[in-house]
Parts: C-alpha cells; structure tokens; sequence
C-alpha cells in the first residue's frame, strides 16, 4: 500500500527490512545498543560485527531518541538506532515516548540528508505495544513530519508478518491522509 504525502511517498509493506536498499534503516534498539532479539537481532547479525563495534562507542540511547552509525554489510548505507518503550498499559507518557521515537529517528535522517528510510513497528515486539495503538501512532507521527519536511522522499514500513501489515494498514485508512 502506497500513499503521498505532499512530495513524499509513505509505503506499507511486508518483508526483512534487513533487505532494504534505502539510504537508512531503522533499527528497534534496545537502550544499550549492543544487539538484541527480534529486529534488532536481525540488522546486527546481517550488518556484521562492524556494527556491534561502532555501537559500543555511541553510549547508548535513551527511549525516545535516536543515534546513526554506518550500515555496514547492509544494503542500506546508514542504520537509524531508536528506543521505543516498553508497554505497561496506555498512558500519555508512552504514547509521547513511541512518537518520539518515530520523530526523532526522522530529524537524524533529515540532518544527515537521507532521503529514503525504512522503518519496522517499534516497540510491537518483545516490548509489548499493542499493533493497534502502536501503529495509529507511528503513521500520524510519520505523516505529520511529512507533511512539514518533503525533503524526506520515501518512508517504508517493512513489517514483519500479515497481522501487523493488517494493523498497519487499517490505521492509515482511519488516518485517511490523501482526503486531508
């Protein structure tokens, strides 16, 4: 599924975000930054060990920020590292750190000029945000950007299986960003 916004394109899809060929990708970190399961486990063990390396230097990340290193053996030629929250029952608080990290992995990439990025469903995973709220948040975060900065050309959804590209797909429908 495919939707402008302003100048840029916002895309839904399936797959291994590992596979993707834009400039960034976005890495579902923990706040260490030394690898993990799921996502994150995925993009270290394709990237190669040079990325393990790189990020021990950067100190971690806090929940809500973002930091960039080189993608390494990836396709895409940067790597985003965000902190999403982990999910203990809705609040204001975790929906503001969810979009923050969204926001935030967008400045990075705006100030590095990159003009493509993938992104997976931050926080959906081991970190327990329901797909529902969580991707309602993520898209009105990714299209309010969008709508402010065109420079970003492309941003993707790589999403890992059926149920969260559904999920995904019935917020943006309720966003409903092309009748805006």
């Amino acid at each position: 599924m495919k939707v402008k916004i302003g100048s840029s394109m916002l895309e839904l899809l399936q797959g291994d975000i590992t596979q993707q060929d834009t400039d960034a990708i976005v890495n579902a970190a923990n706040r260490k930054l030394l690898g993990g399961g799921g996502v994150d486990g995925a993009i270290h063990r394709t990237a190669g060990p040079e990325l393990l390396a790189e990020c021990r230097t950067l100190g971690g990340c806090d929940t809500g920020d973002a930091v960039i290193t080189r993608g390494y053996k990836l396709k895409a030629r940067y790597v985003i590292h965000t902190v999403g929250p982990v999910y203990k029952g809705s609040s204001p608080n975790t929906e503001r750190l969810l979009a923050s990290a969204y926001k935030r992995s967008l400045e990075v990439a705006l100030a590095k000029g990159i003009r493509s990025m993938a992104f997976p469903a931050i926080s959906t995973g081991a970190y327990g945000y329901p797909l529902e709220e969580a991707s309602f948040v993520a898209l009105r975060t990714i299209i309010d950007f969008l709508r402010v900065h065109s420079e970003i050309k492309l941003v993707r959804f790589v999403l890992f299986n059926q149920r969260t590209l559904e999920a995904f797909e019935t917020s943006l429908g309720r966003l409903n960003p092309a009748g805006s």
